[in-house]
């Protein structure tokens, strides 16, 4: 299974590396993650790690979660997702941290992107729109939406407006620039969907 782990995006960066070469970089915070749960083929049905991201209050969770983690002797966690079971020496209550992953080690990141409303066209797919002058009553619209009297329907998957963003957004072939395992932050090369503070999951590729 692949390497996985949870964290947060913190913002933007440059990374100059030793030939001179400045890339563009999103500094993240990935971890330190607890694992919550182990589950198996024999009991579960498949295998995978619930881990748990980030202390919360209690007063915030439901009792069950609490009450569960309290059995586990795991302090409450705010987010709690599973990922794929990549250390089969991991158990509950051991810890994920950056570590896992190297310098130069391709990845791919998941993420929700920023949601931007409701949009019309020319923001939401790029239309180019009407003329501008004086007298046009065609500017902003998206034009025909579909055939006259056969099929006399607008066609299925028509580009038109909408709300755009706020997706779950996967973005592969990014790399580990630079790790900095005391501090729990790593540089990935590129850019990752999402407002600062938006929670990632990053897997090996």
């Amino acid at each position: 299974m692949k390497k996985a782990i949870i964290g947060k995006k913190i913002g933007m960066t440059q990374f100059i590396k030793e030939d001179g070469t400045v890339v563009p970089a999103t500094v993240c915070e990935l971890g330190p993650c607890v694992v919550v749960q182990k589950k198996t083929m024999e009991k579960d049905g498949y295998a995978s790690l619930k881990v748990g991201y980030q202390d919360a209050k209690e007063k915030n969770l439901t009792r069950p979660i609490v009450s569960d983690l309290k059995k586990k002797d795991i302090s409450p966690k705010k987010i709690l997702r599973e990922i794929g079971v990549f250390d089969e020496s991991l158990e509950v209550g051991n810890e994920i941290k950056c570590s896992i992953f190297s310098e130069e080690e391709t990845v791919q990141v998941t993420s929700i992107s920023k949601g931007r409303g409701f949009a019309g066209v020319i923001k939401r797919y790029g239309f180019g729109g009407g003329r501008m002058t004086h007298g046009s009553h065609f500017h902003r619209a998206p034009g025909s939406i579909g055939a006259c009297a056969y099929p006399g329907e607008v066609w299925k998957g028509q580009k038109m407006p909408g709300r755009y963003g706020s997706k779950t957004v996967t973005v592969k072939n990014l790399k580990i620039l630079k790790v900095f395992e005391d501090r729990n932050v790593v540089l990935i090369s590129g850019a990752i969907p999402g407002t600062k503070d938006t929670i990632i999951t990053v897997r090996e590729k």
